[in-house]
């Protein structure tokens, strides 16, 4: 369940950050390198929660994916790569390739006109 919180964060505005934090001394592969390295940690504890390995304790699921996410984004913003237009061009041909109904682009309409 998602936690209801006050704070709100776009895409764009985390991208922005990321730019402004990578603008310098990072390239593609070194933050796909950290990307890889964080997803390796998601499977650890997933591994641990769901059994496969013994829990330490010390695992994050949260944690991990944040991480995941940040380094994802900031491969994205250091290449000027929009997630929010591009995650959205991506859902429609997949709706379209797997005939899905509604689309991301139309469910975000509908749920703005509920407001």
């Amino acid at each position: 369940m998602v936690k209801e919180n006050p704070k709100q964060l776009t895409f764009n505005e985390l991208q922005s950050y990321l730019a402004h934090k990578y603008k310098e001394g990072r390239t593609s592969s070194a933050l796909f390198m950290k990307l890889v390295e964080e997803i390796g940690e998601v499977a650890e504890v997933l591994n641990q929660l769901e059994g496969r390995k013994k829990n330490t304790g010390n695992t994050s699921l949260e944690k991990e994916l944040v991480d995941v996410i940040h380094y994802t984004m900031a491969i994205a913003s250091i290449n000027h790569i929009d997630l929010t237009e591009a995650i959205i061009k991506k859902d429609k041909q997949a709706a379209i390739k797997y005939n899905q109904s509604p689309n991301l682009e139309e469910f975000l309409e509908i749920q703005n006109k509920e407001r």
